[in-house]
């Protein structure tokens, strides 16, 4: 209101003054003068009104590929929470890892006009497709956790995500001790089991760190008890994915297992006790937000996920939108924003997580 009276105010001046002027001054002067005053009212009322549309309630949409996850639920929640701290309404879609449902939420986010869109892509490939429907509607979109690449793997929008080579090196590191500490590099009937989600750019480095610094850490252990199996992240697909090479090798009683994300990791621990293997089993989960269900439920010993690299969903979902109002403000913003992690046991899970371990 100050503005606009300010604005009136200056309008009114210039007015009086080409008034004052026309009595000694020609009188083209004069209608020079009064034309460059209404110019003058008519650009501050078009800035008052470009003001009141930016300062207006709008909805951002947060599009997940499996909004079912605790991952994405916890990191929805986040996003919700910034949004509407910026006066904003979020709406939460579950594209239930489906590339058809995916496409339809975005067509939907452009139908309401979104503000803006965060989003985990269900498959890559369709990246561009999205990409594409945004910048022809003028909305801005963003990624979380997977990228949205062209075909040569580079991210064609702002990412926000976690540091997965390096959560993959920490898993790497754990392991490596924990084999040396238990006498499994030299015990035939050990087995490393790495869970691989081949298809998504943002998993790929964490399987390749787990690798690359479980051999590095331990340059002895055969890579012939070196496994690999491949699935969507999901629990279940992550439980069959494990018990076929379980079972294809009887050989191996004491797995060490790893993964992509962490419901997979659940799979491989549910596959275990299946089996019977996981007395003497070690697990160590990605995220740490099912694994800590484990340690509150069970005990340290009643679960053969003895560890976890946490990484904050929080952290995540909470920096989506901020470089979302970032973009929207027209600024500019880096391409890449990565989230480090910190590997946790049942010993300090809750000291590290806080409340995140309830």
């Amino acid at each position: 209101m100050k503005k606009m009276k300010r604005t009136a105010a200056f309008a009114a001046a210039a007015l009086l003054t080409a008034t004052a002027l026309a009595g000694c001054s020609s009188s083209d002067t004069s209608a020079t003068t009064a034309a460059a005053a209404a110019d003058t009212t008519a650009a501050a009322a078009d800035t008052a009104a470009a003001d009141a549309g930016s300062s207006e309630k709008g909805v951002v949409y947060g599009i997940y590929k499996a909004g079912d996850q605790t991952w994405f639920i916890d990191e929805g929640a986040a996003a919700q929470k910034k949004v509407e701290e910026n006066g904003d309404e979020f709406i939460f879609v579950d594209a239930k890892m489906s590339p058809e449902e995916y496409l339809k939420a975005i067509d939907n986010a452009i139908a309401n006009q979104a503000k803006g869109i965060v989003t985990c892509i269900p498959d890559q490939t369709m990246s561009q497709a999205a990409v594409d429907k945004c910048k022809e509607a003028g909305i801005p979109i963003v990624a979380a956790d997977d990228a949205l690449q062209n075909d040569a793997g580079e991210k064609i929008a702002p990412w926000v995500g976690i540091n997965a080579y390096v959560i993959g090196q920490a898993n790497g590191d754990w392991l490596a001790a924990y084999a040396k500490d238990n006498g499994l590099v030299e015990d035939e009937t050990s087995g490393l089991l790495i869970l691989t989600m081949d298809t998504v750019s943002s998993c790929v480095p964490r399987a390749e760190g787990e690798y690359d610094n479980f051999t590095a850490g331990c340059p002895d252990f055969p890579t012939e008890r070196i496994f690999k199996a491949d699935y969507d992240g999901t629990t279940d697909k992550g439980n069959t994915a494990a018990t076929s090479v379980i079972t294809a090798h009887p050989e191996i009683k004491k797995w060490m297992v790893t993964g992509a994300n962490e419901e997979g990791t659940i799979g491989a621990v549910r596959a275990l006790e299946s089996a019977g293997l996981d007395a003497d089993a070690c697990v160590v989960g990605l995220g740490a937000y099912m694994a800590k269900d484990e340690w509150n439920n069970k005990g340290a010993d009643g679960t053969c996920m003895k560890a976890a690299t946490y990484f904050s969903s929080d952290s995540v979902g909470t920096g989506s939108v901020e470089v979302l109002y970032d973009v929207i403000a027209g600024k500019d913003v880096p391409q890449e924003t990565a989230v480090d992690a910190v590997v946790v046991t049942p010993e300090n899970y809750k000291e590290v997580m806080g409340k995140a371990a309830e």
